[in-house]
């Protein structure tokens, strides 16, 4: 049997953050969250670009968009959408996550799902670094994980 698990290493990693700006209260936690993680795993300030999109909803475009260029070795998506009266929310989640999984599948780098979707803002302030601890943070862990596999495999080929 053989067994693999991408590496924590970010040294000479290329990183875009898409990020969108409505909930900026959660968001920011995120981005934050996510920078620090990056650093620590390696990844250096200059090899990374933070990218703010409108919101949840312009997030796979920002990272098809990204992508496409080819400057980056992965990307993560960080949002906020809060549930309210109607039913907006579940198109707004529904269309951002098959989306994005569109991006990473049929692109050429690792995309990370780091949208919140939750009932209320306290769920949401509790998932950006309170008791929930900060997706933005797992994200980039993550991310540096699947960059880690996808070297592997593109040597191991």
């Amino acid at each position: 049997m053989k067994e693999y698990k991408g590496t924590m290493n970010g040294k000479n990693k290329r990183v875009g953050i898409v990020v969108a700006d409505f909930n900026d209260l959660v968001t920011q936690k995120l981005l934050t969250g996510a920078i620090d993680e990056l650093q620590k795993l390696g990844i250096e300030s200059k090899n990374l670009t933070v990218v703010h999109v409108p919101g949840a909803f312009e997030l796979p475009r920002g990272a098809k968009q990204l992508s496409l260029t080819k400057a980056y070795d992965g990307l993560i998506a960080l949002g906020s959408v809060i549930k309210g009266e109607t039913s907006h929310y579940d198109y707004i989640c529904s269309q951002t996550a098959n989306r994005l999984a569109q991006v990473s599948l049929e692109g050429q780098v690792a995309v990370m799902f780091g949208v919140l979707t939750t009932d209320n803002l306290e769920q949401a302030i509790n998932r950006a670094g309170g008791k929930g601890g900060n997706k933005g943070r797992e994200c980039a862990q993550g991310l540096v994980q699947m960059m880690g596999l996808d070297d592997w495999l593109t040597t191991a080929s």
